[in-house]
């Protein structure tokens, strides 16, 4: 989901609540701590060197239980997020402390934000010998040693 998606659907709502992917809410009493750009500059395993902007909002859970973030509130803090950091409309990953703190993508069904798991994936799976219909999931660590060792024109 974009900035521009979220403010279009914080317009006609009042609460804002989020969903765990387990399908479960985020407790109502959570913050919006950090709404900011997070910049990523690195090399994939094919030598390709890529660059990833998105907009972040961090969720936390307090334990002020009586507070509510409301739509108009959660619009103010982005307005002001876009002029004083000069935000465009990214997309928007959301930090949640799960285990450690989880990185999600937003969707979005009508009522309640979804935080969506994001996965990983081998970015360059033509020159790791990644086959094509395993590239977005996890590879077998045997896959990973051949691929990824010396010579191999990987990593």
């Amino acid at each position: 989901m974009k900035l521009s998606e979220i403010k279009e659907h914080l317009q006609v709502l009042e609460r804002v609540n989020f969903r765990k992917p387990d399908g479960s809410s985020v407790p109502e009493h959570f913050h919006v701590t950090e709404v900011g750009i997070i910049t990523k500059d690195f090399i994939d395993c094919g030598g390709t060197v890529r660059h990833e902007k998105v907009a972040n909002f961090q969720l936390w859970d307090a334990n002020d239980y009586e507070h509510r973030l409301k739509a108009g509130k959660l619009l103010g803090i982005i307005a002001l997020s876009e002029k004083k950091l000069g935000i465009a409309d990214l997309e928007i990953e959301v930090e949640y402390q799960s285990e450690t703190i989880g990185r999600y993508d937003l969707g979005f069904d009508g009522t309640d934000f979804i935080l969506l798991p994001k996965q990983t994936a081998c970015l360059a799976p033509d020159r790791c010998g990644v086959p094509q219909e395993n590239a977005g999931r996890q590879v077998p660590e045997v896959a990973v040693a051949a691929c990824c060792r010396p010579g191999s024109g990987c990593c």
